[in-house]
C-alpha cells in the first residue's frame, strides 16, 4: 500500500504541492494525471524521496525515509540514467545487492529475456539507446522483488513489443498484491491497466474515479471530463 498524507512542498515562494493526500490499496494500480504545472512531478519526487518534503508518506506503513520501507519500493525514473562503465547485468547486480534482494540469478534472466536483454547482458551503459536503458531501468526496479512500484513516463521510448511485456508486467505485479503508481500522459496506453486514477491541477488533487466509479467510460473521456483541458 501506498498512502500519501497532509503532502505539501514548496520552490521558495512557490507553493507547488498543497496539502495532499491519497492511498493506492495492495493489488492495484493508481494512475496519477495532470496538466502541466500542477504538482504530479513533485509528488512523484517526494515518493521517491528525491526531495524535502512536508507531511507523511507510508509504503507498506512503513514512513517512506525508513531503510525498512525503502527496501520494497522501487522507482523507475522517467529519464533512466545509467553508469558508463558497468554493464547491463552488473546494473541489475548492483541493484540487487544494494537492497538485499533475495531475487534469484534465474528469475534475473527470466526478466532479461522478457525484455529482450538477455543477449544485451555485457553491452556497458554508454553503449545503451534511450529504449534499452528504459529497459534496463524496469529491470533493475523489477529485480527488488517491490511490494510498492513508481513508474513514471514508463513507456516513453520503449518499442511496442517492450510496451506490451511491460503492461503484461503490471498486470501480473497486481495479481501478486504489488501497489503500482504510474504517472503517464499516455492515457491509451493504460486505459486496460488502471484500478484508480488521481487528477492534478494547480498543487491540489482535483478528484479521483476508481474503475468502478467509471462504469465503463474511457480513461481520457474522464481526464477531460474532470480538467477540462489537455493532459500532461
Amino acid at each position: 500500500m501506498l498512502e500519501i498524507e497532509g503532502l505539501s512542498k514548496s520552490y521558495g515562494n512557490n507553493l507547488a504541492v498543497d496539502n495532499v493526500s491519497f492511498t493506492v490499496p495492495d493489488g492495484q494500480a493508481g494512475i496519477l494525471l495532470g496538466p502541466n504545472g500542477a504538482g504530479k512531478s513533485t509528488i512523484i519526487k517526494s515518493i521517491a524521496g528525491l526531495l524535502r518534503y512536508k507531511g507523511m508518506i507510508r509504503i507498506q506503513g512503513l514512513p517512506a525515509r525508513t531503510t525498512e520501507a525503502k527496501r520494497v519500493f522501487a522507482y523507475v525514473p522517467e529519464i533512466p540514467t545509467m553508469f558508463d562503465a558497468l554493464t547491463v547485468r552488473e546494473h541489475v547486480d548492483y541493484i540487487r545487492m544494494a537492497y538485499n534482494s533475495d531475487i534469484t540469478d534465474d528469475e534475473v534472466e527470466e526478466i532479461l529475456k522478457e525484455f529482450e536483454m538477455e543477449d544485451k547482458q555485457d553491452k556497458l551503459g554508454n553503449e545503451l539507446s534511450k529504449g534499452m536503458m528504459q529497459k534496463v531501468s524496469i529491470c533493475c526496479a523489477l529485480s527488488v522483488k517491490p511490494k510498492v512500484i513508481l513508474l513514471d513516463e514508463p513507456m516513453v521510448g520503449l518499442d511496442p513489443a517492450a510496451i506490451k511485456t511491460l503492461k503484461e508486467v503490471v498486470q501480473k505485479l497486481r495479481n501478486q498484491g504489488v501497489t503500482v503508481l504510474i504517472s503517464t500522459h499516455m492515457l491509451e496506453m493504460v486505459e486496460d491497466l488502471w484500478d484508480i486514477m488521481f487528477v492534478m491541477e494547480k498543487g491540489h488533487i482535483k478528484g479521483s474515479y476508481t474503475r468502478e466509479d467509471a462504469r465503463g467510460r474511457d480513461l481520457d473521456d474522464l481526464f477531460f471530463a474532470m480538467t477540462g483541458g489537455e493532459e500532461e
